[in-house]
């Protein structure tokens, strides 16, 4: 790990250093193409939400398209790897996410290394999680969902994008600190269709992807996986207020082949900021329950540094395996 941190934090400070000399016309005509911006999972779900509504706007800005192209299955690793093997030239990125950094503890026989081989260009936002159920689970309140899983043990799904991923994780979380035995089931499609059916009981799902359902009825929101309340969930309470110490909080950022030029990267990263930083974004994100990201590209790294050391103790301490 510290060869790779070594390694990522030069890769980081690069591209700071680039800021103190004059950009390159490469910079400034950039981009002269659409860009791709590969999302390694399923349309509908939290990462793609998130990248469509940037890559729109980014697309207004610099008056070219940025294409979202999803490619979802491998726990994330189908995805990422295709944008590890394109041209580093600014045209191909990728959505990365928590999982990118808990694959690291997962995986040994991987092709390639995240903090590596993807550099990171920006954040983009914080998606604290919500414990839903069907409203067929006979609970009303996180209290009573503890005990209703004491009694059954084994018995309960929760649904997640992937054994290992950020929403299987904080799961496992709950499982070591509640003292509960609730299944994962991952899936390589969204599972939205199956947790609205009752097919899966419940699921430690985005904010973002879930509201409107929640919102309608249609999915009941027992806690909060952050450590304050969410505003738009303001009487649900966070799961910390019953179990201490809990808190999960997943996140999108922007990365790009290692060796893409530290003008292109920090363009992008100008423009990213800009985006997340106008109010209508901020106004839309925060009513999805969300919050914008604004890092430089070395704020970035040094943050998914800390988070694959933060949940690989979770993985070794649970025994996590990959599938």
């Amino acid at each position: 790990m510290k060869l790779v941190r070594r390694s990522f934090l030069c890769l980081a400070a690069g591209t700071a250093a680039a800021h103190a000399f004059p950009r390159p016309a490469l910079a400034l005509d950039y981009p002269t193409r659409p860009v791709r911006i590969v999302v390694p999972y399923p349309v509908g779900i939290a990462p793609d939400i998130a990248t469509r509504l940037v890559a729109q706007a980014l697309s207004e800005r610099l008056k070219q398209q940025f294409i979202v192209d999803n490619r979802p299955g491998g726990a994330a690793n189908i995805g990422t790897e295709i944008v590890v093997h394109a041209a580093p030239d600014g045209y191909t990125l990728l959505t990365a996410t928590m999982t990118n950094v808990l694959n690291m503890s997962l995986y040994d026989n991987l092709d390639f290394n995240f903090v590596r081989d993807i550099a990171p260009v920006a954040g983009l936002v914080l998606l604290p999680l919500v414990l839903v159920v069907n409203p067929s689970v006979p609970v009303k309140t996180l209290k009573e969902f503890i005990a209703y899983a004491k009694a059954n043990p084994g018995k309960i799904n929760f649904a997640s994008v992937g054994s290992g991923a950020a929403t299987d994780v904080a799961g496992e979380l709950f499982n070591m600190m509640a003292g509960v035995h609730l299944v994962n089931v991952p899936y390589r499609t969204s599972y939205l269709p199956d947790l609205l059916s009752g097919q899966v009981q419940a699921s430690f799902t985005p904010i973002l992807q879930t509201i409107n359902f929640i919102r309608a009825g249609k999915l009941r929101a027992l806690a909060v996986t952050d450590a304050t309340r969410s505003k738009v969930l303001p009487d649900v309470p966070t799961i910390a207020e019953f179990l201490p110490g809990y808190q999960a909080i997943v996140w999108d950022g922007i990365g790009a082949p290692a060796k893409t030029p530290p003008d292109i990267i920090s363009r992008l990263n100008t423009e990213i900021n800009a985006v997340l930083g106008d109010p209508a974004m901020k106004a839309r994100f925060a009513a999805l329950g969300s919050q914008p990201m604004v890092m430089s590209p070395a704020e970035f790294g040094k943050f998914t540094i800390a988070e694959a050391a933060k949940w690989g103790k979770v993985i070794k301490t649970v025994g996590i395996k990959a599938e």
